[in-house]
């Protein structure tokens, strides 16, 4: 939480910090795939994806005070759900929808941003990482997605197996948001392949226009400059 305190002074104007969004999240996503299930796990999960809230309600361009409300609210609210998962107060259901509304509650930040940043700057370094940060944001949020209907929903929610980790679900996700389809795991059920479709065309699209776009335009400025 030392970002939000960096950013938030009254006096002071907020810095784009997408690149440390980005790392963040990609902490996160690694961290998921490799770390045991358990409460203290998912405790960890929910205080990365606050970190990454913070950080971005820090670096919008609100006003000092606006932006350091936000900030306690966000962090506040983040360590009351960190204690009640690691203490195994919150069921898994209540645990995935939390964490599930976190990442969601990220991009409404990021895009906002994002956007101030291109008309301001251009297409930079930090933008592209605004984008990207993006993109890892769609396949934690349909993967936090995936364990919440795996949860309530009755029977197993892939094929191969009655029950998997949240790992598992992490590197699922992935693997159909890039449609490499590796094929060891499937969803069996309709609302499960609604969900693959959903993510296939979701990632497909954002990887033809939006990156396309931002990494275009970021390359373009970047000859520009240089004669």
């Amino acid at each position: 939480m030392t970002a939000v305190a960096a950013g938030t002074g009254s006096g002071r104007q907020a810095q784009y910090r997408y690149g440390v969004v980005f790392l963040i999240l990609l902490v996160l996503l690694v961290f998921e795939i490799v770390a045991p299930d358990s409460d203290w796990t998912r405790a960890v999960d929910i205080a990365l994806a606050g970190a990454v809230l913070s950080v971005t309600v820090a670096t919008s361009r609100e006003r000092g005070e606006v932006r350091r409300h936000r900030a306690l609210i966000v962090g506040a609210f983040a360590c009351v759900v960190v204690i009640a998962v690691g203490t195994g107060v919150f069921g898994l259901g209540i645990t995935f929808a939390v964490f599930a509304l976190l990442l969601a509650l990220i991009p409404v930040g990021l895009i906002g941003g994002l956007a101030r940043l291109i008309r301001e700057k251009g297409v930079t370094v930090q933008a592209v990482a605004g984008a990207l940060a993006i993109y890892l944001l769609v396949g934690l949020l349909f993967a936090a997605v995936i364990a919440f209907v795996g949860e309530v929903e009755s029977g197993s929610y892939f094929k191969q197996a009655a029950s998997v980790s949240s790992g598992v679900k992490v590197y699922y996700s992935f693997t159909v948001l890039t449609t490499t389809g590796f094929g060891d795991y499937t969803a069996a059920t309709p609302v499960g392949h609604a969900l693959a479709v959903l993510e296939m065309l979701t990632g497909q699209l954002y990887l033809v226009t939006v990156i396309g776009v931002v990494v275009g335009n970021f390359a373009g400025q970047r000859r520009s400059r240089g004669r």
